[in-house]
């Protein structure tokens, strides 16, 4: 029987779908953000182990981190990030802010992609507790005095309406959020660039640690950390702001909180994906581009590096 394009076959340490297209990206990391793998077995979870001690380098149920075999906690795996990072997606969104609980949702959430990103971090590396520390207050200050400041700013226009500087104090978590989640991918993956990332031949042997390679890494994750939150942030206070008008929620107030986190939740679910699907996790560089060390320790013209997520 010829084989299904739409269910090809399985191949152990090789993701399911071809990874050198979109659609196939797509595809493989709707698999790896499915909220179900939340629930997956103690014993399942140690028999896929097993299974990737054989050979395999990536793990389906999401359970573990790129390239080292450490189980990550549930609300940090990317399979976790829509469940746990909707409400503060709800949070960051709520009307009417105050200083205090501007600066309470972005720290957490901050905080939240702080842990995300160093559990889905290129680890062929260690990375010292001191670094995470840094990085860690580096993301969180960031995020903190951009969406302080933009607060501040456009509670100082006098010109705006309290209509439109209602509307405009709904968009400003995107600037914000956006502009300190590369400040987070940066600190919280400073080392790799210290110490750089292994880079891998055909035959997945590494030929050597790279601080060029690395640098793509980061550039590659921290722009999908840009688009991430764009639909997330921007498109629901434009539909919230559509739908408040009908007379429904006009007079029934308490519909408007679970509305909102349903948008929220159905925006997030379709931007993650879409946003981590635009570079392949395991990406490749020409061997020209690096290191004059690694290009004498290889035959190969392109070498293969694990970005992380």
């Amino acid at each position: 029987m010829a084989e299904s394009a739409a269910c090809p076959a399985f191949q152990l340490g090789r993701p399911r779908y071809d990874q050198s297209c979109f659609t196939g990206r797509l595809r493989h990391f709707l698999d790896v953000i499915d909220p179900r793998t939340l629930f997956v077995s103690e014993s399942r979870l140690n028999e896929s182990d097993r299974c990737a001690a054989l050979g395999s380098t990536e793990d389906q149920t999401g359970h573990h981190s790129p390239r080292h075999r450490e189980k990550i906690f549930m609300p940090f795996r990317m399979s976790g990030y829509v469940p746990f990072g909707t409400p503060i997606v709800v949070g960051l969104l709520l009307p009417n802010q105050t200083l205090g609980s501007t600066v309470f949702w972005q720290w957490l959430n901050q905080s939240h992609n702080a842990c995300v990103n160093f559990s889905n971090r290129n680890a062929t590396k260690p990375t010292p507790v001191s670094r995470f520390v840094q990085g860690y207050l580096g993301a969180v200050s960031s995020a903190v005095s951009i969406a302080v400041g933009l607060n501040v700013m456009i509670q100082k226009a006098q010109r705006l309406s309290p209509a439109t500087r209602l509307m405009v104090q709904r968009f400003i978590p995107f600037p914000a959020v956006a502009s300190a989640n590369i400040c987070n991918v940066g600190l919280m993956r400073h080392n790799e660039l210290a110490e750089g990332i292994d880079v891998l031949d055909a035959n997945g042997n590494v030929v050597g640690s790279s601080k060029i390679a690395a640098k793509h890494a980061i550039i590659e994750t921290a722009l999908t950390r840009v688009v991430l939150p764009m639909p997330i942030l921007v498109f629901p206070p434009m539909i919230m702001a559509f739908l408040e008008k009908f007379p429904l929620l006009q007079t029934h107030r308490r519909l408007v909180l679970p509305l909102h986190s349903l948008v929220c939740l159905v925006a997030f679910g379709l931007a993650l994906p879409v946003a981590i699907s635009l570079f392949p996790q395991m990406s490749q560089i020409d061997v020209s581009k690096l290191e004059p060390e690694i290009a004498m320790a290889t035959d190969s013209k392109v070498v293969t590096y694990n970005k992380g997520l």
